[in-house]
């Protein structure tokens, strides 16, 4: 006898994997390479599992992007612009992975994404997630979490009425990043891309426990959820003219207060945080965000918490 309060949840039959959203970003990279020749290891019964790389131009010059952020181009009007010949290639791309996922927000598109990727700040192995109230999303971090304890695995809610990222996995029904850090761009180290396919692999797990009928019960996760992108300070020709503080520097999800010590002057000047509540920073000094005048982002602590969950599939089994 099963609980009134479970909630019946669609099965998850088809999922992919992306790597090289970014094309120096080598984690997922090898990882996608290495399954689309062995998949075995990510294959689990009763659902596709489709090892994906996205932007193969920027992976074959070992560059981000080779037009504009594949990463922040699945908006509607990207999506619907229309194709001509000097379209940006990350534009074409993205329709094009659309077409093969989705369409975004359709029945028919992928059940769920992992999209893999590194970050030269010392965020670990960090999972994002893109809304508060998906309850699939939710238990699968809540599972990865306990199969990976006690090492840190942040949660981070990039959810935010005003920043919006239009990310490559948002084509998904449940869409999953994945950021490991810190690792160097085009450059790839055992030890994060361990990490990395350690939290795919329990993510797989929790999938295919799920499909099988598994119930997950009720569950509450803490969660950094973002809250404001803080730029570098910059002069009237918008330079930078100062840099992360030593005390800030791999601090990532560590609390800072006010008066704590944001930035350094090159002539030894100490800029201090000023805030009336503690917050947690994170992706702090990412070499990709330099472009994006963006120092580090600023996040709270909160906690999300997830339905009881079983697949409806053991619900028609029964009835």
């Amino acid at each position: 006898m099963t609980s009134c309060c479970v909630v019946p949840k669609p099965p998850v039959r088809k999922v992919a994997i992306f790597g090289g959203t970014h094309g120096n970003e080598l984690s997922g990279i090898f990882l996608v390479k290495h399954w689309q020749e062995n998949g075995a290891e990510i294959q689990r019964a009763g659902m596709e599992v489709k090892p994906f790389l996205t932007n193969p131009r920027a992976v074959k010059k070992c560059t981000r992007y080779i037009d504009c952020d594949l990463n922040r181009v699945f908006d509607p009007d990207n999506l619907g612009q229309t194709v001509v010949e000097d379209i940006p290639y990350e534009v074409r791309r993205a329709q094009e992975i659309n077409q093969i996922f989705g369409p975004k927000g359709s029945d028919d598109a992928y059940d769920l994404i992992f999209d893999l990727h590194n970050t030269t700040a010392n965020m670990g192995g960090t999972l994002i997630l893109e809304n508060s109230r998906d309850d699939f999303t939710i238990q699968m971090c809540h599972y990865i979490k306990n199969a990976l304890a006690p090492e840190h695995v942040p949660v981070l809610l990039i959810e935010h009425p005003h920043l919006k990222y239009a990310t490559t996995r948002s084509v998904a029904k449940h869409p999953v990043g994945v950021e490991v850090g810190p690792q160097p761009q085009g450059v790839v180290r055992a030890d994060i891309l361990d990490k990395m396919r350690k939290i795919v692999k329990h993510g797989l797990d929790f999938v295919h426990l799920f499909n099988e009928g598994k119930e997950f019960p009720s569950c509450t996760i803490e969660v950094y959820k973002i809250m404001e992108k803080v730029d570098y300070p910059r002069n009237k020709s918008d330079e930078v003219i100062a840099i992360i503080h030593p005390n800030l520097q791999d601090q990532d999800w560590q609390p800072l207060n006010n008066g704590d010590p944001l930035f350094l002057t090159l002539d030894g000047e100490v800029i201090a945080y000023k805030g009336d509540c503690t917050v947690y920073p994170t992706f702090i000094n990412e070499a990709a965000y330099y472009e994006k005048k963006q120092a580090f982002v600023k996040t709270i602590k909160m906690e999300l918490t997830a339905e009881h969950i079983r697949s409806s599939v053991v619900d028609q089994n029964t009835s």
